[in-house]
């Protein structure tokens, strides 16, 4: 298996569909996976339509690497069979008189690009041997979506749109899809377009986060610089706002069913689950969880605890504030009354 092409997505288009206008601009970098995240009807899908092809924009210009898809100065509109493209939709679409292998083998027998993802490589990747023999009708919701990712993949595309492909899945069938996407994009160097509304699904897979609202990007970064924004906290619940963190598994201890991670200058432990030593790992510590104090607290059940300096104090809403906290190098934030703030002088 060789590696997909090594290009970048550079997307800078406009489209006005009645009262609506969407005006996006950003670029995404060869082999990340760039997450489209905003409220429904903001334009994500549209974007993803765009850019696959299916609809045409009124101007701006579309590329990838040395590609050009779209350029409303020179008249360039690449059809979208020819934009080498996967892309995977909210329902699977397979073909219901097609076994799950003819399926695979439809992506494959209709690419023209230079192979660099094999049959057998796709069919490890999402577990997929023992469904080869059964037509889509036969298989549930998640294992659909992963033969509808499998035959994007071995249409062997420069860029893979996935447009909320777990939003028709219950939460079961959602945490049995989600390792099969974390390990595509691990194995992989594909770049890949995410469409979501779930903080939680960016969280886990996006190196990028493209923030949309009213057809807009209103941020553009990763998601621990965007974790920190005003610009995210208008588009999530109280309860989920906080700070995201790259982390890196310290050690792990099985009688406890704990592992130590690197937080800054500090360590704090968490369910071990499936935890490796070394492993690295995405934490968002929440708002709503974390506590200030003067001084080193003791005779608590609360078992970890960072020490920090606050760096700013910025608004919540009438009552609360929001105390960012260094705790070395590495920005925590913690929801805190007004009147607490003012009674520990905090500044």
């Amino acid at each position: 298996m060789t590696s997909p092409a090594n290009d970048h997505l550079n997307i800078d288009i406009a489209l006005q569909r009645d009262q609506f206008r969407l005006q996006m601009k950003f670029t995404a970098l060869a082999g990340s996976v760039i997450a489209l995240f905003g409220p429904s009807g903001c334009g994500k899908t549209t974007t993803a339509n765009l850019i696959a092809g299916l609809l045409k924009p009124d101007g701006g210009r579309m590329t990838i690497g040395d590609r050009v898809l779209f350029d409303s100065a020179t008249r360039v509109n690449v059809p979208a069979e020819q934009r080498h493209i996967g892309y995977v939709f909210q329902d699977a679409r397979l073909f219901p008189h097609m076994s799950v292998a003819r399926n695979l083998n439809y992506g494959l027998q209709r690419t023209r690009n230079q192979p660099f993802v094999e049959m057998d490589f796709v069919i490890k990747l999402l577990d997929l041997s023992t469904l080869l023999q059964r037509y889509p009708k036969q298989l549930s919701g998640g294992e659909q979506q992963r033969v509808a990712i499998g035959r994007a993949l071995l249409s062997q595309p420069s860029l893979l749109i996935l447009d909320e492909p777990l939003s028709s899945l219950d939460m079961a069938r959602r945490n049995e899809v989600l390792p099969y996407l974390e390990r595509l994009r691990d194995s992989l160097k594909l770049t890949m377009l995410y469409v979501s509304h779930q903080f939680d699904e960016v969280l886990r897979l996006a190196t990028q986060v493209v923030l949309m609202n009213g057809g807009q990007c209103i941020a553009h970064g990763n998601p621990g610089e965007l974790s920190l924004q005003p610009a995210l906290r208008t588009l999530l619940s109280e309860e989920a706002i906080g700070a995201v963190v790259e982390s890196k598994v310290l050690a792990v201890d099985n009688e406890s069913g704990l592992a130590q991670l690197a937080i800054g200058d500090g360590v704090i432990s968490v369910d071990a689950d499936t935890l490796k030593p070394d492993q690295q790992v995405r934490v968002q510590l929440l708002a709503r969880d974390l506590v200030l104090s003067l001084d080193t607290p003791s005779r608590l059940s609360i078992r970890n605890k960072l020490a920090g300096k606050v760096v700013q104090l910025s608004e919540d809403n009438n009552n609360t504030v929001l105390a960012h906290v260094d705790v070395g190098n590495v920005i925590v934030m913690a929801r805190i009354t007004r009147s607490a703030a003012k009674e520990l002088q905090l500044a």
